[in-house]
């Protein structure tokens, strides 16, 4: 096996054990009882609640990647990929149409595999523990829907890729780069307006107080939306968010229906104004910024996985194929991402905690926010403190509890 087969497995099977310790470490130094720091707005019961949740997450979250894990490397190693690879070239379609099919049959069968965790975490799971609303049809629908936005949006995304390769080669991954990045500013633009609503349904707010506090805060902090919505998330959860969507006249505040029904209107404007600190302090444009470079390594990855011979040969294939480099880099990415995700993870983090300051210093009442993050954290029955390497490496959002503490700290300095 080649140095890229090796590393692929390498980071396959440790990232996996790796995933899996952290997470096993963080709820074995979990206390049974809530720290004192959690217990003014975490009794005991939603503590060990929580706990459960935790615990029950982990186990199927474990079950689910090493279920996926394993059928990966037994469809490796039992020649899946060279098999369907003469099964679809048994049918003579031509090479950009052949890999188009070939990609879309393991994707499909990617999803399929998937399903059954799916359904277990939102119909049993989710069920037992209070927080699912979705329905078999809502549930139904939705997969049906994301599998047709797949083919509008991936479909063409995909079939350029492997055009640039096909004809182009030695520019290709320039070409791909090009097209990624067209592709992201694209969706950004037409997600709140054609993509959202078919899964939600959006209601412009009603006129009232809440409206009022909204928009004398918006013109305060010196932004334009196209309008303030509510979106039916109760259809398919009892959890409660609020965002801001789009770009430019596209541009909409959202509010769950959930977060109306349990929050204060201090703390749904609080909520909110953390979403706004992310606009006005250029947070998605810094994710683009980091975002289309990365995407551009990708695609230089992609060239070098598309002239590897060796790569196709640790993965059993007899030929060099556009899909089988397309595939192949896919897996490639994977100890990539062992380097980067952590990395931007961190970005994330800090840009959580820049939003929470930016809501605090703006808003009329600071302590709003801290009163909402802990209702929140009770009622979603979060892990408050979760350990410092399970953080490092997966969460893309601070600890609720030193987002608390950081809030509280803005609010009186002498805390900090």
């Amino acid at each position: 096996m080649s140095l890229f087969g090796l590393t692929i497995l390498f980071a396959l099977l440790i990232g996996f054990l790796a995933d899996t310790l952290v997470v096993l470490v963080d709820l074995r130094a979990m206390p049974a009882t809530p720290p004192d720091k959690v217990a003014g707005f975490i009794d005991a019961w939603v503590w060990e609640k929580s706990m459960a949740y935790a615990r029950a997450k982990a186990k199927l979250d474990i079950v689910a990647s090493g279920s996926k894990l394993g059928a990966l490397l037994l469809w490796w190693f039992l020649g899946g990929f060279a098999w369907l690879d003469r099964l679809v070239a048994s049918w003579r379609l031509g090479e950009i149409a052949s890999a188009v099919l070939y990609v879309a049959i393991l994707l499909l069968a990617f999803k399929i595999f998937s399903q059954p965790f799916k359904i277990y975490h939102t119909f049993v799971l989710e069920a037992r523990f209070g927080f699912n609303r979705t329905s078999w049809n809502t549930f139904i629908d939705d997969r049906a829907k994301g599998l047709l936005l797949a083919l509008v949006i991936g479909g063409p995304l995909l079939v350029t890729v492997l055009v640039c390769f096909y004809y182009w080669k030695t520019w290709a991954w320039l070409y791909c780069w090009l097209s990624a990045t067209f592709f992201l500013i694209l969706i950004q633009y037409i997600a709140p307006a054609v993509l959202m609503p078919l899964f939600n349904r959006y209601t412009p707010l009603p006129e009232g107080s809440l409206k009022q506090a909204i928009t004398t805060y918006l013109d305060q902090a010196g932004v334009t939306f196209s309008g303030i919505f509510t979106v039916d998330g109760s259809r398919r959860s009892t959890r409660a968010n609020a965002f801001v969507t789009g770009l430019g006249a596209q541009r909409r505040v959202v509010l769950y229906d959930t977060l109306l029904l349990r929050h204060p209107e201090s703390e749904v404007v609080a909520v909110l104004a953390h979403e706004i600190g992310h606009l006005v302090l250029g947070h998605l444009r810094r994710v683009t910024a980091i975002t289309i470079p990365y995407l551009g390594l990708m695609c230089a990855l992609l060239s070098l996985a598309m002239q590897q011979p060796e790569l196709h040969r640790d993965f059993f294939m007899e030929r060099v194929t556009l899909h089988g480099g397309f595939v192949f880099f896919v897996l490639l990415a994977v100890p990539v991402d062992v380097v980067t995700g952590p990395l931007l993870k961190m970005v994330s983090r800090a840009h959580e905690f820049a939003a929470d300051r930016f809501a605090v210093t703006t808003l009329e009442r600071p302590a709003a926010l801290a009163s909402a993050l802990k209702q929140l954290a009770a009622a979603n029955l979060t892990l408050v403190n979760p350990h410092p390497w399970r953080v490092f490496l997966h969460h893309a959002h601070p600890a609720i509890l030193a987002r608390i503490t950081a809030i509280e700290a803005f609010e009186d300095p002498g805390k900090g």
